[in-house]
């Protein structure tokens, strides 16, 4: 916004003279005419026409020779303080002006300042963030570029990493890709969910005997092994089950999923509310041909394998089934893959 510029040197009119500069009475001024008028018409009438002439038909024109001028001093008078008024209103409308003015020009300069001062502060902003930008884009470009790194078996966070003074014996075998397909009795429920959860740590026994009976059996033994891939995928950016918190839906939702029901009630098996896990699950999901394929087969294993599991299992069971580590891989990739909508 272009600032007013400051006034100019000027010269005021004559008439337009400084109002606080003594005038004379306009008022006695004209009464002063008037009377000087009035004394010197009557004398030039009486001793110059003669007394006769005020008796005579020519007393009109005497009248009028004599009120005319008297009539014109007031008029003049009138006229004159209409001006004095005018130029006492000028002049205060003046005096505003350039205050008006100068206020406006000092708010002007104010404000000013104080834009350039923010826009500034707004520019290094901008600049800092596309600086974080290009460095993010950076280092996202290389991992793209890098090769990528081998998949590593999933344990929880107390088991990748164990107190330093236990010495760690080697782990051997977890039995995840047994081959051992005999028959065998029917696998109870509180054993198919410690499988699930899997192991707290190495010294997880009864975990790991539950892993072992799991994977004997031909159709858990698949969703096991799917969990498995599944949550090494998901380590590989960050995402582990135990740092999700998901809101628990009640086991009668559960029910319903399993009898075929979908749709926006179903809503509440996708509980997870961790923004990054999300976002990161989606990514992946978008741009990782294999993370994709491998998620569909976990979300159908899952899906199938809990079909059977309701049809035998109490509300408490279903309860422990849903806040294991595999239904908690379940919950979130459902939700970014839209299996419950």
């Amino acid at each position: 916004m272009a600032e007013l510029s400051d006034p100019s040197p000027h010269t005021t009119p004559a008439f337009l003279a400084d109002p606080s500069e003594p005038r004379p009475s306009v008022v006695f001024l004209a009464a002063l005419f008037s009377a000087i008028w009035g004394i010197l018409s009557l004398g030039l009438v009486v001793y110059g026409v003669g007394a006769e002439a005020l008796r005579s038909p020519q007393i009109f024109t005497v009248i009028l020779f004599i009120v005319v001028p008297i009539l014109l001093i007031w008029v003049g008078a009138a006229l004159l303080r209409l001006l004095h008024h005018i130029q006492d209103e000028a002049s205060r409308s003046q005096a505003a002006f350039d205050a008006l003015r100068a206020s406006y020009s000092k708010h002007a300069k104010q404000t000013a300042a104080a834009t350039k001062k923010t826009i500034g502060k707004q520019l290094e902003e901008i600049a800092e963030a596309q600086q974080k930008l290009e460095h993010a884009m950076a280092e996202l470009k290389a991992q793209k570029l890098a090769p990528p790194s081998p998949p590593v078996p999933y344990l929880s966070p107390s088991a990748r990493a164990p107190e330093p003074d236990k010495p760690i014996d080697h782990q051997g075998d977890l039995g995840l890709t047994s081959p051992v397909r005999d028959q065998i009795p029917p696998l109870e429920n509180i054993d198919y969910t410690r499988a699930l959860n899997f192991p707290e740590n190495t010294e997880d026994t009864e975990g790991f005997a539950a892993l072992h009976r799991a994977l004997k059996d031909r159709k858990s033994g698949q969703l096991v092994q799917a969990a498995q891939d599944m949550l090494t995928l998901l380590s590989q950016d960050g995402i582990y089950m135990d740092d999700l918190r998901p809101d628990r839906a009640r086991p009668e939702i559960w029910r319903r999923f399993a009898a075929g029901e979908r749709g926006r009630t179903m809503a509440a098996l996708g509980g997870v509310r961790d923004r990054a896990a999300l976002a990161l699950a989606t990514v992946r999901l978008k741009q990782d041909p294999i993370f994709r394929d491998s998620a569909h087969h976990f979300l159908r294993l899952f899906d199938k394998m809990f079909v059977e599991f309701e049809e035998t299992a109490t509300d408490s069971e279903i309860s422990a089934l849903s806040d294991t580590r595999t239904a908690r891989a379940f919950m979130l990739l459902g939700r970014v893959a839209g299996t419950f909508d």
